[in-house]
């Protein structure tokens, strides 16, 4: 790697010599516009827009574009007058807990190396931010402009995470942070089923970018001649209709623990309740749908009947018991007892 910024990291009255390096780089393919008629380069000119004539670089100045349409044109001697106190130097100002620090701050991944004179005070820092649970939050200046900067460890190295000013950070400003939407505690406790279910430690090397290889495939086909065939896309089989939100997540929770290997049973993830109701209904028959071919299997096995059918069943036994009732009296084949046999049962009583 080349270095592409040498200066010193300003700890205290500590000065730590050090080169910056990219710790990132773009892999995505790159490409040139081109005639499509012969692929000759399509290339661009500085024009100036009021006379039309091509401007070589060393007469281009920077201009800033007032609200009333004038513009005022700022030189390289104005930019190297603009005070830059930090322009060689990572000057440390104050140390933070990084779980303090939002992720979104960060734009840009740079390594520190030492300097042959700055390897111990280097490692010095280093271990003292790794004992310390803690990063440094720093300026420095790049390219003519000062930044925002966090210092923190990683696998040995001082890195370097460039960040955004507080006023870079837009608003959240959206209408259904005020609206009263509230998840039933069962879809909240299947959510998190689901959470568990997908959860294991960050390996980032099982991640691959699919839409580059299929890219790179494409151009190694051109190149060869070969006919391109583009890739099986997978059957929509969805039916397009709503499916109910607590039958979603189980349908998710079994298929994430199918991957893994696992029992893909979800009913205790949310106690079976999914609740009373007609909300409850709904959503017991759509999470029944998502289960229907384990329920055919089991009827075709010799398990219970359907509920329509133990209800029409039900509903037969009781209607016979009323007729069964009603010709009972005039059967007459009960005969009564005498009375004489009553009242010597209760003498004898």
């Amino acid at each position: 790697m080349r270095s592409i910024w040498k200066g010193a990291i300003s700890f205290g009255l500590v000065s730590i010599p050090v080169r910056l390096y990219s710790a990132t780089e773009e892999r995505s393919i790159s490409f040139h516009q081109v005639h499509r008629a012969d692929a000759g380069r399509v290339r661009y000119k500085r024009v100036c827009s009021l006379d039309g004539e091509e401007v070589p670089y060393s007469d281009i100045a920077k201009g800033y574009e007032l609200a009333s349409g004038e513009v005022v044109v700022l030189t390289d001697d104005d930019f190297a007058e603009l005070p830059l106190p930090s322009s060689k130097a990572v000057e440390v100002l104050q140390f933070v807990p990084l779980e303090q620090v939002d992720p979104m701050y960060f734009t840009r991944t740079y390594y520190l190396e030492p300097d042959t004179t700055g390897t111990k005070p280097y490692v010095l820092l280093r271990e003292a931010l790794e004992q310390s649970g803690k990063v440094a939050v720093v300026k420095i200046a790049l390219r003519q402009r000062e930044s925002l900067a966090c210092l923190r460890v990683h696998e040995g190295v001082l890195v370097l995470e460039m960040m955004l000013w507080p006023d870079e950070i837009r608003g959240a400003d959206f209408g259904f942070l005020d609206e009263d939407v509230s998840p039933r505690k069962q879809e909240v406790a299947m959510a998190q089923s689901l959470i568990d279910a997908m959860s294991g430690d960050f390996s980032p090397e099982e991640y691959t970018d699919d839409y580059r290889a299929a890219l790179e495939s494409l151009i190694e086909a051109k190149v060869s001649g070969r006919e391109v065939v583009g890739p099986e896309q997978p059957e929509d089989s969805g039916s397009g209709q709503v499916v109910d939100l607590m039958a979603a997540l189980r349908a998710s929770v079994d298929a994430a623990k199918a991957g893994r290997g696992e029992s893909a049973s979800s009913e205790d993830a949310a106690s079976g309740d999914v609740g009373d109701g007609d909300e409850g209904e709904r959503a017991r028959e759509a999470s029944a749908k998502t289960s229907a071919p384990r329920k055919r299997a089991a009827a075709g096995s010799g398990g219970t009947s359907s509920p329509a059918k133990s209800a029409g069943s039900s509903r037969a036994k009781k209607t016979a018991g009323k007729r069964t009732a009603a010709k009972k009296p005039a059967a007459g084949s009960a005969p009564k007892k005498p009375a004489e046999k009553k009242g010597s049962t209760r003498r004898s009583a």
